[in-house]
């Protein structure tokens, strides 16, 4: 199982490492220290791996969005059928929500994409860095890896920054790791922590309508938002500082996104979207109201029927009579 997961990963590891190799070639010809260069070259991999993303992240944007937009119509679908816990109601209901979801093309597990799709690119990476070292002793079963040769192996095994290698880890398999690696492991564990958390609580703080904040799904992120520290701190310990150097680039790609997202696309009925309103009207500028295709926003209230607080009499035929004219010329 494990040799097949390599092999799925291989061509992933193949391209990391002809980027980082291209990244470190740059910007050790511009003179940046031997250490410092293959530290930026992973900068330099995760920008690419965002970018690469950056179609699957816009339609994640549009698909929340949505699924902001018809939270009122399946909150109607929820109160028709609360209470109903037979096998028939409940199927109908999760019959009418596909239905929605499908109408309004709306696909719940879209926010997922992202994070699914750039695993792999981060195990792979964790693997390339993790056997730098049988690498660079030339442990059989560890051969090249494109560019990524065992002596350039060496070379990156031997380079450091703030006296830690970038394939050391806070603890290391039949090793002791340096006190300097154990500082900047824990910096850079702290540095995700508060990335992490200051991205979701941007985002559960202004870009989730009030209405939102009550729902299941909101009080499992709530949950989350102070889980992911403490996720942080047992699995970092074990991460190579490189992989660590991509996680936190990650992260801080991740926030300067979700800024950007609450202040030009916020979601309907949030606080952000009343802020860019109030930008919008100060500046003269109409705003675009966010429609979903395929979602019924009318009351079913015909055109001729009376308006609120309006009360329509019934006539009588003989009424009726009494009001056409009375005299035809």
């Amino acid at each position: 199982m494990i040799e097949f997961f390599n092999t799925l990963l291989y061509p992933i590891k193949l391209g990391e490492a002809w980027v980082m190799y291209a990244w470190h070639w740059l910007f050790d010809t511009i003179g940046l220290p031997t250490g410092w260069a293959w530290a930026m070259s992973i900068v330099g991999l995760t920008v690419v791996v965002r970018v690469l993303l950056i179609p699957l992240f816009v339609k994640q944007i549009h698909s929340s969005r949505r699924m902001q937009l018809i939270q009122p119509e399946m909150q109607k679908i929820q109160k028709k059928y609360k209470g109903k816990r037979d096998p028939e109601s409940q199927k109908a209901q999760q019959a009418e929500i596909m239905d929605l979801y499908r109408r309004t093309g709306t696909n719940p597990f879209s926010s997922c994409l992202p994070i699914l799709i750039q695993s792999p690119f981060f195990f792979a990476l964790f693997q390339l860095l993790n056997n730098l070292k049988a690498q660079a002793e030339g442990v059989p079963g560890h051969d090249a890896i494109g560019p990524i040769t065992g002596g350039v192996a060496r070379v990156i095994e031997s380079s450091t920054i703030f006296g830690a290698k970038l394939s050391d880890a806070f603890f290391m398999q039949g090793a002791t790791s340096p006190l300097s690696t154990k500082i900047l492991t824990a910096i850079l564990i702290v540095l995700m922590s508060a990335t992490t958390f200051t991205t979701q609580y941007q985002l559960m703080r202004k870009n989730m309508p009030a209405s939102a904040l009550d729902n299941p799904f909101a009080k499992q992120q709530k949950v989350l938002l102070y889980l992911m520290p403490i996720f942080f701190a047992i699995s970092g310990v074990n991460f190579p500082v490189g992989v660590l150097l991509y996680w936190l680039t990650t992260n801080l790609w991740t926030m300067g996104q979700q800024f950007y997202v609450i202040r030009n696309m916020p979601a309907p009925g949030s606080e952000a979207e009343a802020n860019r309103r109030k930008r919008l009207e100060r500046k003269g500028k109409t705003v675009e109201e966010l429609t979903v295709p395929g979602l019924d926003t009318s009351d079913g209230v015909p055109d001729d029927a009376p308006k609120a607080g309006q009360r329509q009499q019934p006539k009588s035929k003989k009424r009726a009579r009494t009001q056409a004219p009375k005299n035809r010329r």
